[in-house]
């Protein structure tokens, strides 16, 4: 028997609404974020989105403002809200010997009130304790940021900093990076205290040979066309970048290998002869060979300055423990010991250094905002100086955008974690910060935190105050 047509419509009506309900019952994701405006670090776009979340990865972004075919079992309204990566503070130390373990483990705390989600640790004598807790986050059995570790430092015979993996051989440099590789270290750390120019060098290049990411201080008894030319993949600090862009660094170099002058007499004669010349094929030559460069221009102002200063108020002082104090004594008593002549000699090259900074942004070079807070480093504390290091990378007149960039975006790229981070991008860890306020506008957005997520969790304001309020140092 046939069917009259209008059955058969009714009949084709049914069969497309009810795949129409199986459609709508087809996206279930674990948390949703919705009408958010999400920032692109990669051009500066801002779109208004929605964000689905399963197994603490970002499954689907989407512009449709029908949510209605999505189930979520924790729904986050992100409207008037900007969204961006998790923080990354690439710079930063856990040290101070075992009396301070627990110290710098109250660091975490302030890292992830400040919606600081990675860090990458430049070296100390507290591996062991670092790796226990980059396991116990992992398990969400504590609550801190992912750590990026270089393990001890490498640096030559009777070096500045304890536990530091000396090396004056090239089978000291062997043993060296086996036992970095054994821990696993995620990159190398080189300092420049004592170790020789040559091993220097040649640290570089036997990391190079075994895939392995190093970063660095840099001997004033090396050019720095030979580091870049060896293999460093990122310059810390601005010192050795003025040094390449001296026209007088061949000479100044001999000087110091002569032992004539020291490293900080070296330093006016660096900044008086900086030529733009020179200065840019420097630039180039890092360009070519993707070298970032760690600027730390935040603590370079407070050190500078410290002798002006008064740190004694300073909200997160509370956070310290005493014994993280007293290692700040060092630094300011040899700003008490100076004459007037160094600490003007450091304020000018204090300012210089911000003006270092904002040529390698505009020429290109990719820039890496790190704190390097941690004890011994006075006043620059754990968490806020991450928004500071950006802030003074403003100052300079580099944009918010390349701020924001040089933070999880490049930091991402320099340890080859861009394919799970750094962007907000459909199949990366979801570790995101929604802000209040827009940071393209005003880089001090930043601190102007909703929420932060990470590692499959969801602090909201009131639990990174009480986070904040449990790192009170007794």
């Amino acid at each position: 028997m046939r069917l009259p047509f209008t059955t058969k419509l009714i009949a084709f009506i049914l069969i497309i609404a009810l795949s129409s309900c199986e459609e709508k019952k087809a996206i279930t994701c674990d948390v949703l974020i919705k009408n958010g405006n999400v920032i692109s670090l990669e051009n500066g776009s801002v779109s208004i989105s929605n964000i689905l979340i399963t197994n603490n990865r970002i499954v689907k972004i989407t512009s449709d403002a029908d949510l209605t075919s999505i189930e979520a079992e924790t729904t986050i309204d992100a409207t008037g809200k900007f969204i961006v990566p998790g923080f990354w503070d690439n710079h930063t130390h856990f040290r101070g010997g075992d009396s301070l373990i627990s110290a710098n483990k109250n660091f975490l705390k302030l890292f992830m009130a400040n919606g600081i989600t990675t860090v990458r640790d430049a070296g100390g004598d507290l591996t062991s304790s670092v790796l226990e807790w980059r396991k116990a986050i992992k398990n969400n059995e504590l609550v801190g940021p992912t750590i990026f570790t270089s393990g001890p430092k490498i640096d030559g015979p009777g070096g500045t900093w304890a536990g530091s993996l000396e090396v004056d051989t090239d089978e000291d440099i062997s043993k060296a990076l086996d036992s970095l590789q054994a821990i696993p270290s995620d990159f190398v750390k080189i300092y420049d205290s004592r170790i020789s120019g040559e091993n220097y060098i040649k640290v570089i290049q036997e990391a190079e040979k075994r895939g392995l990411i190093t970063s660095g201080h840099m001997p004033f008894t090396v050019e720095l066309d030979a580091t870049i030319d060896a293999g460093i993949d990122a310059v810390e600090h601005l010192y050795y970048i003025m040094k390449g862009s001296s026209s007088q660094e061949k000479q100044i170099t001999q000087q110091l290998i002569n032992k004539e002058i020291g490293f900080w007499d070296a330093m006016p004669l660096l900044q008086s002869s900086y030529s733009d010349s020179t200065a840019l094929n420097t630039f180039e030559h890092l360009k070519s060979k993707n070298v970032f460069v760690v600027p730390t221009l935040h603590i370079g102002g407070v050190l500078s300055y410290l002798d002006e200063v008064d740190h004694s108020n300073d909200t997160y002082l509370k956070y310290m423990s005493d014994g993280i104090q007293q290692t700040y004594k060092g630094r300011i008593d040899r700003v008490k010991n100076s004459t007037v002549k160094q600490v003007e000699d450091r304020k000018a090259l204090d300012d210089f250094f911000g003006r270092l900074a904002y040529k390698l942004n505009e020429y290109g070079v990719s820039l890496l905002a790190g704190s390097d807070s941690g004890a011994y480093n006075s006043y620059t504390y754990p968490g806020i100086s991450l928004h500071k290091e950006m802030q003074a990378m403003v100052a300079t007149g580099i944009s918010p955008l390349d701020a924001l960039k040089s933070s999880a975006y490049n930091g991402a790229k320099f340890l080859k974690q861009d394919a799970d981070y750094g962007t907000i991008t459909e199949g990366k860890i979801a570790d995101l910060v929604l802000l209040n306020s827009n940071p393209l506008e005003n880089i001090k957005s930043t601190q102007d935190i909703y929420m932060v997520l990470s590692n499959g969790n969801q602090h909201t304001r009131t639990d990174l105050d009480n986070l904040l309020n449990s790192a009170i140092a007794n």
